[in-house]
């Protein structure tokens, strides 16, 4: 299993940056995608951005260029970088990897996440 906790949320003034973090811990050895995705208060969880296990990433249409995906694997932790921000960026997000197992296959785990507020 794979624990994953989020750090770096908040309120955050419109046309501000902010950094996202995600702690993975447990069997990190299994992990081969993470990503982000976020929850609006009227809106369904939407995919985010991610970066799978050669460093390829891939983002939300509307988000690319303001929003980045990276990692650390030797830390692992991914990060989301976002700038620009704007008040319909406000969401709580969260931290996603998916695994990889024999006995198990294919996994997702998720974080808790952070509320990101975005004032205008």
């Amino acid at each position: 299993q794979v624990q994953l906790v989020e750090s770096g949320g908040g309120e955050v003034q419109a046309g501000g940056s902010l950094r996202l973090s995600c702690g993975a811990s447990g069997s990190v050895w299994t992990i081969l995608n993470r990503a982000w995705y976020r929850q609006t208060a009227t809106n369904q969880r939407e995919f985010v951005a991610s970066i799978n296990d050669r460093g390829r990433t891939d983002y939300l249409e509307s988000l690319e260029g303001r929003f980045t995906i990276s990692r650390s694997v030797s830390m692992n932790t991914h990060y989301l970088d976002s700038n620009s921000l704007k008040p319909e960026d406000t969401a709580v997000y969260y931290c996603v990897v998916e695994t990889y197992t024999g006995g198990l296959g294919r996994r997702d785990y998720w974080g808790n996440g952070t509320l990101v507020i975005v004032s205008s």
